[in-house]
């Protein structure tokens, strides 16, 4: 496995200058010797000349949070990395990589760069199109939709340039893979506080970045963050699945309401018995709950019935 190596270049400043003389001074140098009839030097100018040419291609430019992997007829010599005007060797290949923070997310599509095979000018540029949710079955198998999005950056540029054939479209690969399998793992949703993709939102994306980068390691490539951007049931079952959460919801609020009901008769209960303010029997006493409680619980208005006879007519 190719690991990357740092490489000192040469500053381009200080060559530049000597490279100027040799291509502008040879030509001057061979008219001189010519006038002279001296044809020694002007034989020596000729290669001084082809020397002066051939050192303007070992300058390049690098940008910030830019690099370039330099390669001597196919054999890896290192990266530079800082940002600057640099001279190498000019038979050095100097391949650009960029070494800042992308983003992508899982399903969109991706069109690749044309170029003209004649001239080599580029076509049309690389470009990303927006995500599709994937369909997958969770753990219980329903099937559901889900995208996640990618922060991810280069971090071994010589792994990521000749490890794997195109680490861009190897990041979205086995981030769409990583995302399959951890849906696979875990329900969509949890009754009794078990992780689910939908209850657990932090930890499942923590699982999400640490199975991506798993996977990304052998590529030179840092997963920086792995978000869910999209978890919803698929259309087939999102009418059903609607129909249990609104089920349950409105049992989780009944089962509240009948609770605090519970607790407020037997508070007025303990209250008419405490302030003596009238004794009841037991018929009596259970007569008086049913109709608190079917007070306190109805969903509609309650009639109030008016008793104007005795306590017991």
């Amino acid at each position: 496995m190719n690991s990357e190596i740092k490489y000192s270049p040469i500053s381009g400043w200080s060559v530049i200058l000597l490279s100027l003389i040799l291509v502008i001074g040879a030509p001057i140098a061979f008219i001189i010797f010519a006038i002279m009839t001296n044809p020694e030097f002007m034989i020596l100018a000729i290669p001084v000349f082809l020397i002066g040419i051939v050192s303007l291609f070992g300058f390049m430019a690098i940008a910030p949070n830019n690099a370039r992997v330099l390669l001597l007829f196919g054999k890896y010599k290192g990266t530079v990395r800082t940002s600057g005007f640099y001279w190498v060797n000019p038979f050095f290949s100097k391949k650009k990589i960029s070494l800042r923070i992308r983003n992508f997310e899982t399903g969109s599509t991706e069109t690749p760069e044309i170029t003209d095979a004649a001239t080599g000018r580029v076509l049309q540029n690389q470009s990303r199109g927006s995500g599709k949710p994937s369909k997958v079955n969770d753990r219980d198998g329903n099937p559901i939709e889900i995208s996640a999005v990618v922060v991810w950056r280069v971090v071994d540029t010589a792994e990521a340039m000749f490890e794997v054939d195109d680490y861009s479209h190897y990041v979205a690969v086995q981030s769409e893979a990583a995302l399959r399998d951890l849906t696979c793992r875990y329900p969509y949703d949890s009754e009794d506080h078990e992780e689910s993709l939908r209850g657990s939102t932090e930890k499942i994306s923590e699982q999400l970045r640490e199975d991506i980068q798993e996977r990304l390691d052998k590529a030179g490539v840092e997963a920086i963050e792995a978000r869910i951007s999209h978890l919803a049931y698929a259309p087939e079952i999102a009418a059903a699945m609607l129909q249990r959460q609104q089920a349950q919801a409105v049992v989780a609020a009944r089962t509240k309401i009948v609770e605090g009901a519970v607790g407020m008769v037997e508070m007025a209960l303990e209250q008419l018995t405490r302030d003596k303010i009238v004794e009841l029997d037991d018929e009596r006493r259970a007569a008086m709950v049913s109709n608190l409680l079917v007070v306190l619980c109805s969903d509609s208005s309650v009639q109030p019935v008016v008793n104007t006879g005795s306590l017991y007519h």
